[in-house]
C-alpha cells in the first residue's frame, strides 16, 4: 500500500511537441494534472523532470503551471543519470514513487529500471503514461512490470493515499476524480 509519508510523484518528460503527439495525449496530460493536484492536497512531493529541454522543449504549460518548483533537467534517458534528480530524491527520503510521463518505452522505462535497481518501490500510473504508439506504450509497461513495478491509475492511487472517506482530504480529492 502507498503511504503519504513515504511517497513522491515523478512526472517524466511531459514536454514540447512530443507531449501532443503521444497516444491519448489530452487524456494523459489531464491525468498528470489530476495526479499533481492530488499530490498537492495530500502533501506529497512532486518532482518534474525534463529530457534535454533545449532540444525537446519545456514541460507543457498545463502541467508547469501546477508546479511549485522548476523542472529538473537530464540528458540521459533514465532520470537516475541526473545528479539533480539523485539529490532531490535523497533529500525527500522517500521509498515509494508514483511515476507518470512519456515515453513509456524510453525514458519512463529506463528511469523505472534504474529506480527499481536503487531499491525504490515503483507504481506506474498507467492512465498517465504514454508513447507515440500503443504498442510501444504497452511494451514499456510490460517490461517495467517484469522488472518489479506495479500498476495503478490516477484515481486508484489518489484514493489509496487518501485512505478515509471521512477525511478532509477525501472531500478535496473527490472533485478531481469525478
Amino acid at each position: 500500500m502507498l503511504n503519504r509519508q513515504t511517497t513522491a510523484l515523478l512526472v517524466i518528460d511531459v514536454q514540447g511537441s512530443l507531449a501532443r503527439i503521444v497516444e491519448n495525449s489530452e487524456q494523459v496530460i489531464a491525468n498528470v494534472q489530476r495526479c499533481i493536484r492530488g499530490a498537492r492536497i495530500l502533501d506529497i512531493p512532486v518532482i518534474c523532470i525534463e529530457q534535454y529541454p533545449e532540444g525537446l522543449g519545456q514541460t507543457v504549460p498545463e502541467i508547469s503551471e501546477l508546479l511549485t518548483e522548476s523542472a529538473l533537467t537530464k540528458t540521459t534517458f533514465s532520470c537516475c543519470g541526473s545528479q539533480q534528480v539523485k539529490e532531490a530524491l535523497a533529500q525527500l527520503n522517500v521509498s515509494q514513487l508514483l511515476v507518470c510521463g512519456i515515453e513509456s518505452h524510453v525514458c519512463v522505462y529506463q528511469s523505472v529500471a534504474g529506480l527499481l535497481t536503487q531499491g525504490f518501490e515503483v507504481e506506474l500510473i498507467t492512465d498517465a503514461i504514454s508513447s507515440r504508439t500503443a504498442a510501444n506504450r504497452q511494451l514499456g509497461i510490460d517490461k517495467m512490470c517484469h522488472l518489479g513495478a506495479t500498476l495503478t491509475s490516477s484515481e486508484m492511487c489518489l484514493f489509496e493515499l487518501t485512505e478515509d472517506s471521512a477525511s478532509e482530504h477525501f472531500r478535496q480529492i473527490l472533485p478531481l476524480v469525478r
